[in-house]
């Protein structure tokens, strides 16, 4: 069964009514459909075509992907994620040389490179207006997102007849405040938990984003958007790409609930915390989804 994956036009969102649309679907399912972007369709065929250079890259190249922090470098395929295959750009915007390096030790080709620089620059700006206009729509006015580090991240999943039926990706929440992907729009996989624990399919829009809210927006917003749980699941024969912008935490690291919020809730719903603190805790013990965020719950 597929997902009902609300879509969102973001020229509209200017209109009262758009912006009601946008809050009600942060709040449930926690992920929705992005249309009428500002990113034009050849940039995203190239930057596409660029995810499959890059990929097929020999592996002792791509290991020079090292992670600027945890989970942004190269990731090969594992014993635990044999379909899964990673590679990134930590902080690309407002650390050039971190894009510099990364171009420098896979020795990215100079229309390559322009390519991945106008990609990056263009979803990092459509995901910060993007996160300004979710604030907005809960009343929050002053909150600037253009500063907040994010990932490039790419991912190729290798999908054969042999492993038809296996998990891609294990069900998990981002980490971060949100996620702004552009997925497959030929090979599927991706499906969504709902609330009685059932997973549904996610269907790709070609030309469109989705996004999926994170644990970070879960805390941010006082518990009012929800982290979407997530997984990749082999359902056919062929390789698929996702890749796009994930979106972590204030530069300062600092996680909370912005006051107005909690003043209006009568109720701090999460204690602050660091967001290293959170990514590191999932990392050492495994756990990928939402409940990680019960240590940090007041009440």
């Amino acid at each position: 069964m597929e997902a009902i994956v609300p879509v969102v036009d973001f020229q509209r969102l200017s209109e009262e009514e758009e912006r009601k649309k946008l809050r009600k679907t942060c709040e449930k399912p926690g992920c929705f459909r992005i249309i009428n972007h500002s990113i034009p369709l050849t940039l995203m065929a190239d930057m596409k075509s660029v995810v499959k250079y890059l990929h097929d890259l020999p592996t002792e190249i791509k290991m020079r992907n090292k992670p600027s922090v945890p989970e942004s470098g190269y990731r090969a395929a594992s014993p635990t994620s044999p379909l899964y295959e990673g590679m990134g750009i930590y902080d690309m915007h407002a650390s050039p040389q971190a894009f510099e390096d990364f171009c420098s030790n896979l020795n990215v080709s100079p229309r390559h490179r322009q390519i991945i620089k106008e990609y990056g620059q263009a979803i990092h700006d459509l995901a910060s207006n993007l996160s300004q206009k979710m604030a907005e729509s809960l009343g929050i006015m002053d909150n600037d997102f253009k500063d907040w580090p994010f990932i490039l991240r790419t991912i190729k999943y290798s999908f054969t007849p042999d492993v038809i039926g296996s998990t891609g990706a294990q069900l998990h929440s981002d980490t971060g405040f949100i996620t702004l992907l552009q997925d497959d729009e030929h090979v599927s996989g991706l499906e969504m938990m709902d609330d009685f624990g059932s997973f549904k399919a996610v269907p790709p829009i070609p030309g469109a984003f989705l996004c999926i809210v994170g644990d970070v927006g879960h805390v941010w917003s006082n518990g009012k958007f929800w982290n979407a749980r997530h997984r990749v699941i082999c359902k056919e024969t062929g390789t698929r790409y996702s890749f796009g912008a994930f979106m972590l935490s204030p530069r300062d690291g600092n996680v909370e609930a912005p006051k107005k919020l909690v003043e209006v809730d009568h109720v701090q719903r999460y204690r602050p915390f660091k967001y290293e603190d959170l990514r590191d805790f999932r990392i050492t013990t495994g756990k990928r989804d939402g409940e990680v965020l019960d240590q940090y719950r007041i009440c």
